[in-house]
């Protein structure tokens, strides 16, 4: 679907933690048409669009849902909260972006997002289970803290109506008093390092990743050995900080992928 431009109402906006919020937008219900994991642009003035992504798989009732982080201290991010706040309407460019579930695939899930990473799964999740996908479907949440868990609730929801979701948290800092229901694993650490830790095997599925450059290609690197394909993991950081090669190369270490910017020493000879 080529990427348009168009006006939305601003229906609800509703705060999650004091930190994240959600925001539902209302637009003719053709032209918000999406695909699950697509992103959209908002627009701030005539310079500035911001990507986020939808956090709700299409069903055609005109209805885009965002989940937005608060940093009070970014100047972009205060502007935001009082547009949305304020503004009756918004303009946006949607959809956008490569990282869809792939609906034909019955390969089991693994979804991988930090922090509000996790609006881009939801859609995805949500489509999912609409397309009646066998699963099994593995949603990873990586956070600082438990309490930024923003929806824990949906995904545990989740977990409890459908025998083929897992669930695991993943968060830096501990915190002992939090509960663990049936269908969810607790994990306390750098995402990257637990899926070393808990995984073995991801041969024969499809990983969705959603995150920063730096967590995305930290996860690619832990997954690589374990039988990650290439051709099957989905991420928006391919797009806009591509890495090359994607996936290492094993024993080889001139063929050790860079990071996003950095140069090797013979680069510059």
């Amino acid at each position: 679907m080529t990427p348009k431009t168009l006006t939305c109402h601003v229906e609800s906006v509703e705060d999650l933690t004091a930190d994240v919020f959600r925001v539902h937008l209302a637009g003719r219900r053709e032209a918000i048409a999406h695909s699950p994991g697509q992103y959209l642009e908002l627009k701030l003035d005539e310079e500035t669009w911001v990507p986020f992504s939808i956090a709700n798989a299409h069903v055609d009732d005109g209805i885009i849902e965002l989940h937005v982080q608060h940093w009070p201290e970014r100047s972009n991010s205060a502007r935001l909260r009082e547009i949305l706040v304020q503004a009756a309407q918004l303009t946006v460019r949607l959809p956008n972006g490569g990282c869809v579930l792939d609906t034909h695939s019955r390969r089991p899930l693994t979804l991988i997002a930090a922090g509000t990473g996790f609006a881009q799964m939801k859609a995805i999740v949500e489509a999912a289970l609409a397309n009646e996908h066998p699963g099994p479907i593995r949603l990873w949440w990586a956070v600082k803290n438990p309490r930024d868990l923003y929806l824990e609730s949906l995904a545990l929801q989740w977990v409890a109506e459908h025998t083929h979701v897992e669930m695991h948290t993943v968060s830096e800092e501990s915190d002992p008093g939090l509960s663990t229901p049936p269908g969810v694993t607790r994990h306390v650490g750098r995402i990257d390092a637990v899926l070393a830790e808990a995984l073995s095997d991801v041969s024969g599925e499809d990983v969705y990743l959603s995150g920063s450059p730096g967590m995305v290609y930290a996860c690619i690197d832990t997954l690589a050995p374990l039988g990650l394909d290439p051709e099957r993991v989905f991420s928006d950081v391919f797009a806009y900080a591509p890495r090359v090669p994607l996936i290492p190369l094993p024993d080889d270490p001139e063929s050790a992928p860079l990071a996003p910017g950095e140069r090797r020493a013979e680069d510059d000879a």
